[in-house]
């Protein structure tokens, strides 16, 4: 009969088993132990060892101890989260194909504006990486894309329902760990600013369709659409925000996530009170995202940088620009990490 027990397929006994084997794999393996982070979330020290250990890169290691010794003396209420959006809180890659961002995703019901648009990218996307151009001349050619890329919206009749259909159907997705960073952020009460050069009512589309909620400290500064009565393109609100001019500057366009109704995500912390956060941590892909601080008097910067591709071409420019670079799509837990070891100070 004891025989037969131990060779059951029971399902509780299976499970039995597993678990007083895990539990003994774990006291020879303490690096897999997992720590606590945030409210219902947990995380192994193991896969963020992993992760730092195969895309972190730091140039000066003692200037970063420096600000982050500067930012846990203040304490999270001091501090503030600036985000890129497109590949940076988004994928490069999904299943070996390149993630789509918030323009790219968009699908109008007569595609052959489409088309257009797909031309403008073809034309100007290269110049936008071209590294031999000056960012005064890359400025302008991205200034006249979007406005070209937003007149041919307006032209084709894009519609609020297109949006939906477009996100439903979009290959995009957010990198591993960013909905357990919104929710530790959300819990102490740090603003979260994404910056996009992309459009805010898709941002919120793909918030809403890929994570099933959204963060009461969240805002949005991107290029925002105002639609008619019958939900259809009309209009566009405030300055156009390309990948270059993106900064603080823009902070009376920032809005909580709302829904076509106007209901709001319940943001509570205004503009005002977002400047007086005085330390920031920054992340980006872009070299020029570190221009979305600019109107914000900080006294400490960490930027962090993605850098997804051309990593031989780029990455000592990387380097000098950004405090930290992750490489290869890496995932959002070792920028969780910093967080954590910056809001668990005496500031608080």
């Amino acid at each position: 009969m004891s025989y037969r027990l131990l060779h059951t397929t029971s399902p509780f006994v299976i499970k039995t088993r597993f678990r007083f084997r895990l539990v003994g794999w774990l006291v020879k393996n303490p690096a897999f132990i997992r720590v606590w982070c945030c409210k219902n979330c947990y995380r192994t020290a193991a896969r963020i060892e992993m992760a730092k250990a195969d895309s972190l890169v730091i140039l000066d290691k003692d200037s970063l101890e420096k600000k982050k010794t500067a930012i846990c003396n203040t304490g999270s209420k001091k501090l503030q989260v600036i985000a890129d959006f497109d590949a940076t809180l988004t994928r490069y890659w999904i299943n070996g194909q390149r993630g789509q961002t918030s323009h790219g995703l968009l699908q109008q019901e007569n595609p052959e504006y489409d088309d257009k648009r797909q031309k403008l990218y073809e034309y100007y996307h290269p110049l936008e990486i071209c590294p031999t151009i000056s960012i005064e001349e890359k400025t302008k050619l991205m200034e006249e894309w979007w406005e070209k890329s937003h007149a041919l919206l307006i032209e084709g009749g894009l519609t609020y329902s297109a949006i939906k259909m477009s996100v439903s159907n979009a290959l995009i997705a957010f990198r591993e760990g960013v909905v357990e960073l919104f929710e530790y952020l959300e819990e102490r009460d740090v603003p979260v600013l994404i910056f996009s050069a992309g459009l805010a009512d898709i941002i919120e589309e793909v918030l809403k369709q890929k994570l099933h909620r959204s963060f009461k400290n969240v805002k949005i500064i991107s290029n925002r659409m105002t639609f008619d009565t019958d939900g259809r393109l009309v209009s566009f609100k405030g300055k156009t925000i390309h990948v270059l001019n993106k900064n603080e500057h823009a902070l009376d366009m920032a809005a909580p996530i709302h829904d076509q109704s106007g209901v709001s995500n319940g943001l509570t912390d205004d503009n005002a009170s977002v400047k007086t956060r005085t330390n920031v941590i920054l992340l980006g892909d872009h070299i020029g995202d570190l221009g979305m601080s600019d109107g914000l008097k900080y006294e400490n910067r960490i930027a962090v940088g993605f850098l997804n591709d051309n990593i031989d071409k780029s990455l000592a420019s990387y380097q000098k620009a950004f405090d930290v670079v992750y490489l290869n799509d890496a995932p959002m837990w070792g920028v969780l990490d910093l967080v954590s070891d910056l809001c668990s100070s005496r500031g608080d």
